[in-house]
């Protein structure tokens, strides 16, 4: 089970296949939609929004594309992640399909996944009452319930 969109899943996809690619020319939308077996249209809005979140840079031009703006060590999945959940849009995004989703994106979002469900399972409803209470969120309760059996 995968918490992150078929958007984020791409987005992190896309913005790997970049790195990798980009050199010497930047790489054509067409060319990363066909890679990741996706019709364009999916793709442009949003590899603008990682333009505009300053991780990708738009080259204009007949061998226009993009390239990464910043160092590859200096972007990460979850930035990557953030960038393309402010995206709006179609839901109903076809799943891409590549070997780098299949055997290195995809399991990397698996484990992040994985460790996000293992840090929740670390909290109980009583701790959150307990801060709920703490901090007064609902003012002072009058009815002070005990569900101890």
């Amino acid at each position: 089970m995968m918490l992150l969109s078929r958007r984020s899943l791409l987005a992190v996809a896309a913005v790997v296949d970049i790195a990798l690619h980009a050199r010497p020319a930047p790489v054509a939308a067409k060319l990363l939609a066909a890679r990741h077996d996706l019709p364009p249209r999916h793709l442009e809005t949003m590899l603008q929004a990682l333009v505009r979140s300053g991780i990708l840079k738009g080259v204009r031009g007949p061998r226009g594309g993009y390239e990464l703006a910043r160092e590859r060590r200096r972007i990460t999945a979850g930035e990557i992640a953030r960038a393309a959940m402010q995206v709006l849009g179609d839901e109903t995004m076809p799943l891409p399909q590549s070997r780098l989703i299949d055997d290195v994106v995809g399991p990397m979002l698996d484990r992040a996944t994985e460790a996000f469900l293992s840090e929740l399972d670390g909290v109980t409803v009583e701790a959150l009452c307990r801060e709920a209470e703490q901090k007064s969120v609902f003012g002072e309760l009058h009815l002070k319930a005990d569900f101890t059996i």
